[in-house]
């Protein structure tokens, strides 16, 4: 059995998603056996490098002068193709970023293989791998399984949180040519235009999310002006934004996003079972909530119990004052 994980790259880095897919790999290893390689394509070695603080103990590069600084869907799926090819490769996995998602569909046909996207769960019944997937925009979560022989899926960021080891492991980095002509290049992206507005809540490192507490779609502006403070991403619970409150966008959650973030602060957030389980894994959690046993205070580090009308605006302010002195 062998196991192969996609590793993408943003900018001149690999991204944070390429680690999360080797965590995945190696959790499909526990449950079914085999080997686990990385794959990259045009990335700097020093990046590849950092792989081994995650386990990773052989990883293939593909190089090619018409790889450089460029990326091409339709290319980068014949490189995989060659490269999971070259492997003999039974279980390829990306990340369900961009990537991933052009990525995916592209090499499982070209292997006739089976293929899942946005997977959050993964386990071993009777043998055989079972993926587990959110459906009808996340209101329910089904059980399924692959049948093809090779097996292509993609998981959802996010949701296999990485940790780095505090000793590298012993890390083998090979390099793969692969055949490619300027034919192969049917579409390039030329450039990345930056949003300059607000920030990802599936990005950013500090999250601040509101919820019915608020009383109203008006009184977000007290989590706005928070987060301006903090540097954070507006963030808000299924409530808001099925009653209309919040954009989807920004929906934290199941239903929504799966965030990691080294801070996530709820406000007016109950806690409900698919909010916590899309923010659960945040390094540090604080809630405001004036109802001392809502379920949110199990899972935070740091609460307060108060009408966050009233906790808000005093909580900004003591927050600037602070910062503005350091």
């Amino acid at each position: 059995m062998k196991i192969a994980a996609f590793l993408p790259k943003l900018g001149d880095k690999l991204h944070k998603t390429a680690y999360e897919a080797i965590t995945a790999a190696h959790q499909v290893q526990a449950l079914v056996g085999g080997d686990v390689v990385g794959f990259a394509i045009d990335v700097d070695q020093q990046q590849l490098e950092t792989t081994a603080r995650y386990g990773l103990t052989r990883l293939i590069v593909a190089e090619h002068p018409l790889l450089a600084n460029t990326y091409s869907p339709s290319a980068f799926a014949k490189v995989l193709h060659q490269l999971a090819s070259s492997q003999e490769v039974d279980i390829l996995i990306l990340p369900n970023i961009t990537y991933g998602k052009e990525l995916g569909p592209r090499v499982a046909v070209t292997f006739e293989a089976g293929y899942i996207a946005d997977v959050i769960g993964i386990e071993n019944q009777d043998g055989e791998l079972i993926f587990r997937k959110p459906v009808y925009a996340g209101k329910a979560i089904i059980a399924a399984r692959l049948k093809t022989a090779k097996k292509i899926f993609t998981i959802r960021p996010n949701i296999f949180t990485a940790k780095a080891a505090e000793t590298a492991a012993s890390l083998n980095i090979e390099t793969f040519t692969p055949e490619l002509s300027e034919a192969d290049f049917r579409e390039k992206r030329l450039s990345i235009t930056r949003s300059t507005g607000k920030l990802d809540v599936a990005e950013a490192d500090i999250v601040v999310s509101g919820g019915r507490g608020l009383k109203a779609p008006e009184n977000f502006k007290l989590i706005e002006e928070l987060a301006e403070v903090l540097g954070a991403a507006v963030g808000a619970s299924r409530a808001v934004v099925d009653a209309g409150w919040r954009p989807h966008s920004e929906q934290v959650g199941q239903t929504g996003k799966t965030i990691s973030p080294n801070l996530y602060i709820a406000v007016g957030i109950s806690g409900a079972v698919q909010h916590l389980a899309g923010m659960s894994s945040s390094k540090v959690i604080v809630a405001i909530n004036k109802d001392k046993d809502a379920p949110i205070f199990q899972v935070a580090d740091y609460g307060i119990v108060g009408d966050a009308l009233d906790v808000l605006p005093r909580l900004t302010a003591k927050l600037k004052e602070v910062l503005h002195k350091s």
